[in-house]
């Protein structure tokens, strides 16, 4: 009977077959990655980066993902559905971290972290625990150590609002907002 031994790479969670080891991927270019996260306009540029770094170190994508912002309760971050090609982000806290930190780059830091975790669950990873892990070592790979986007992914998006009473606030309600043209067509016309 031939049964496949399983072993160990590096954490006793990641399990392999003991097969003829994968060929070295190449590492990606953490200058590249820093300066795209820092100057990155708006939802669609930080999401272009989301699914272009968990397919650099993962080799996973998904297409047809849609984006809503929506005023949920302060605790949430966002939302993915499974079954469904949606994440549901809270525009309240965005806007938050905006006034509070009043920096691009942590905003879009703050974003990023918060929508590779969505994005990871709508790539078919339900574990909390492991969406956290894979979100750090996205992070770190592509960011390095000391980006602020490993920061937040090692300690958590909120620690950009530590000391914000978020509690106490009071947020109106609006209507969802679909955020229009999220992924680039990859063609140009219809047959």
């Amino acid at each position: 009977m031939n049964i496949p031994r399983l072993f160990s790479e590096f954490k006793p969670s990641r399990l392999m077959r003991d097969e003829k080891p994968e060929q070295e991927k190449e590492l990606p270019d953490i200058k590249r990655y820093c300066s795209l996260i820092d100057d990155a306009e708006g939802f669609r540029g930080v999401w272009e980066i989301v699914k272009d770094t968990v397919k650099a170190s993962l080799g996973k994508h998904r297409k047809g993902m849609l984006l809503f912002l929506d005023d949920l309760p302060l605790h949430l971050g966002a939302y993915h559905q499974l079954g469904t090609n949606n994440i549901v982000l809270n525009r309240s806290l965005v806007n938050i971290v905006e006034t509070v930190t009043k920096s691009k780059k942590l905003v879009n830091a703050f974003v990023y972290s918060i929508l590779t975790h969505e994005y990871l669950h709508a790539l078919g990873h339900v574990s909390e625990a492991e969406v956290r892990s894979l979100v750090y070592d996205i992070s770190k790979q592509c960011f390095g150590e000391d980006h602020i986007v490993t920061e937040l992914a090692e300690k958590t998006p909120w620690a950009l609002l530590k000391g914000v009473p978020l509690h106490g606030l009071n947020v109106p309600k609006q209507p969802m907002e679909l955020i229009k043209d999220l992924e680039k067509p990859n063609h140009g016309y219809i047959v």
